[in-house]
């Protein structure tokens, strides 16, 4: 049987991220330390532990069939790469960044200033975009350092906290685009491992729902159960059951992270008590 072969990051936070999903969507992992490669005990899957910039070639050679990567390396590396699912995690955004004490008053300021970076592709279609001509220094490693040693004016690298800009006394001034972990797919796989990968995928987009919500229970009045109702922004409607006092009903609903504390003010004021919230493991649609 075909086994469907999956890029991730060798090592770091994206490394422990996507693992952490597969974990979630069932799939067991058989990795000892080091290996390059390992094999799933349940799924017909095989994990391939290799470099973040080496990934998106593999992909276009079909060498792997699928990888969880980073959108910005897609974007330097492998623009016709297929993204078959965003995937909310490892988020971090590509900027530029000056030296604290420059005076920074608009992309403008940075015409034919040197700029080093490990993204020249996304670096020169944003200057293009703005019609801004600059010298690039293509560094691989600790570009924050290159202003302080006067190798730069400026970088552009991945932020995620802003930390490290911060310790090299620079600060953002540009942001060029926003990122997170995706799937992506090669342009070679074929309809055995398309049928692998839509399962995968139905499985990581359940997992996906199930974090992006909560499942809330809580008690009201049967006089106030339509006000409540009319505020719960469930999947169709929420499940109302009789509880042993009369008059009173429990009511069962989803409703999403996001909306989460503007909900339960809303609850609240239209009568709920005794309000539970409970984490969703997965949600499937």
């Amino acid at each position: 049987m075909s086994k469907l072969r999956i890029a991730v990051q060798k090592s770091g936070r994206l490394n422990e991220d996507s693992m952490r999903i597969l974990k979630d969507i069932g799939i067991s992992i058989d990795n000892g330390k080091d290996q390059l490669k390992a094999s799933a005990r349940n799924f017909p899957v095989e994990v391939f532990y290799l470099r973040n910039g080496d990934i998106p070639q593999y992909l276009k050679d079909g060498v792997v069939d699928a990888a969880i990567i980073g959108e910005n390396v897609l974007i330097e590396k492998g623009k016709d790469i297929r993204v078959a699912e965003k995937l909310g995690f490892s988020t971090c955004r590509v900027c530029i960044a000056v030296p604290k004490s420059v005076d920074y008053k608009g992309i403008e300021d940075l015409e034919g200033k040197r700029i080093a970076t490990s993204y020249p592709n996304t670096v020169n279609g944003y200057l293009q975009e703005n019609n801004i001509s600059a010298n690039l220094h293509i560094i691989n490693g600790s570009v924050e350092i290159a202003p302080n040693i006067g190798l730069a004016d400026a970088i552009c690298d991945i932020v995620s906290s802003g930390s490290t800009l911060f310790k090299n006394n620079l600060k953002e001034v540009e942001t060029i685009l926003k990122s997170e972990a995706v799937l992506a797919v090669s342009p070679i796989l074929s309809d055995d491992k398309q049928a692998i990968l839509d399962k995968i995928q139905f499985r990581i987009q359940s997992v996906l729902k199930g974090r992006q919500s909560k499942y809330i229970l809580l008690n009201a009045p049967n006089e106030k159960i339509q006000d409540i109702i009319n505020v719960l922004p469930g999947m169709k409607s929420p499940t109302v059951l009789p509880l042993a006092q009369e008059g009173w009903s429990s009511v069962h609903s989803v409703i999403s992270k996001n909306e989460f504390w503007d909900v339960i003010d809303d609850l609240k004021d239209k009568g709920a008590q005794g309000i539970l919230v409970c984490p969703i493991e997965k949600m499937v649609l």
